[in-house]
């Protein structure tokens, strides 16, 4: 019921988006140049969400993320902390390279159902993909949608290496305190022993061998330089081949992210029209200037709360404009990136998480995950913010 009533809520919400995009759009309050430059803009970033999402459908019925979740129990040798290891490895380099919102749809029920299957509490496990999905997601352009928009700023060609120049200290500040604070609060739940469980059969072997295969080239490939989009277009192309070969019945329209595109092009739309209509002089004070630790700290935590209050999504678009140099455009990926842990709505991958959830049966607290958010953010953004200003300074 509960999941029913948010995927109702979600559709709405995207015709409601969409229908205000429409009317800014055909009645110029958002004039037609400003609109062809808009679409021009975004185009690629939401043909990689696309085709991003439909490799990592596939991959999935294919039985990849089955096959390496079970592996993982395997390579846990028993270990409930070893095994705790490599979940979480698996959500960081899953947000990485396929995006937060992968981890957050393919990897949790993977995750929760093998900690079901083993006989552990999934809870940890589940709050680490959710949590992971976010404070994971400012390593490289494709982690997130915000820094698809954001990676053309970093060093003018966009490249996962200028990105990455810039991001990997308070990206490896998020990742390292998220799980660390996880780890702690859950250290009880996290000892023992579990008994490794039986393998599911392998339906289609050849197609397993080849989507996985796919995907292993496919990772190197989102960080070589080539345009993102093209390289996901390409490995989605592939695995539609084989699966008109082995398996129609997993190619339907649900493939593609329609709620999620239409839900992004419309606040696209909208945020556009507002800055062309003085949204940017008004947020000016709001947002500071300069480059000083303080500064970098205040934009910051203004991105965390616009992400915990709108979502993180229309925060991001919202202040860009006034983020100005890819120092401090970091800042503000910081606190739309790593901030969003508190409520329910600060991004789409912690929506999408709870819908997941709530089909499998598992029940989480609001309360205390907004607690534990809170204490997260608190902790989180400042110190990422820090490394951020100290691997600049050393620059």
């Amino acid at each position: 019921m509960l999941a029913f009533a948010a995927r109702r809520l979600s559709a709405i919400a995207t015709v409601v988006l969409l229908i205000g995009a429409a009317i800014v759009v055909l009645t110029g309050i958002l004039p037609s140049a400003d609109f062809g430059a808009l679409v021009a803009r975004v185009s690629p970033v939401l043909g990689f969400v696309v085709a991003i999402t439909i490799v990592a459908e596939l991959a999935s019925a294919a039985g990849v993320f089955t096959l390496l979740a079970e592996r993982m129990a395997g390579w846990g040798r028993g270990r409930v902390v070893a095994l705790w290891l490599l979940v979480l490895l698996l959500a960081v380099v899953s947000t990485a390279f396929l995006s937060l919102d992968t981890t957050a749809v393919l990897v949790t029920p993977v995750v929760v159902l093998l900690a079901l299957h083993v006989g552990v509490s999934p809870i940890p496990f589940a709050l680490a993909t959710v949590w992971l999905a976010n404070t994971a997601s400012l390593f490289l352009p494709v982690s997130n949608l915000t820094n698809l928009l954001a990676a053309d700023s970093f060093g003018g060609s966009g490249s996962a290496a200028d990105f990455l120049a810039v991001t990997w200290a308070p990206a490896l500040v998020g990742v390292v305190v998220s799980a660390g604070i996880l780890t702690f609060v859950f250290r009880r739940s996290l000892r023992g022993a579990y008994d490794t469980p039986e393998r599911t059969p392998i339906a289609d072997r050849p197609l397993l061998i080849y989507s996985a295969v796919v995907v292993a080239i496919l990772l190197p490939l989102l960080v070589s330089g080539i345009e993102v989009w093209i390289v996901a277009a390409g490995a989605a192309v592939l695995l539609i081949g084989a699966f008109l070969v082995r398996d129609r019945s997993a190619l339907r329209p649900t493939l593609i992210p329609w709620q999620a595109i239409g839900i992004a092009f419309g606040l696209f739309v909208l945020v556009e029209a507002a800055h062309a209509h003085g949204l940017e002089n008004l947020l000016a004070a709001v947002s500071g200037s300069g480059d000083d630790p303080l500064s970098l700290l205040h934009l910051a935590a203004v991105g965390a709360l616009g992400a915990n209050a709108i979502n993180n999504l229309p925060a991001y678009l919202v202040l860009e404009p006034l983020a100005g140099d890819p120092l401090r455009l970091t800042a503000l990926l910081i606190g739309v990136n790593l901030g969003p842990l508190v409520t329910p709505w600060a991004s789409l991958a912690t929506l999408l998480w709870h819908q997941r959830m709530t089909a499998l049966g598992v029940t989480i607290s609001w309360p205390r995950f907004m607690g534990l958010g809170v204490v997260a953010v608190v902790v989180i953004v400042p110190l990422a913010t820090i490394a951020l200003a100290v691997t600049a300074g050393a620059h």
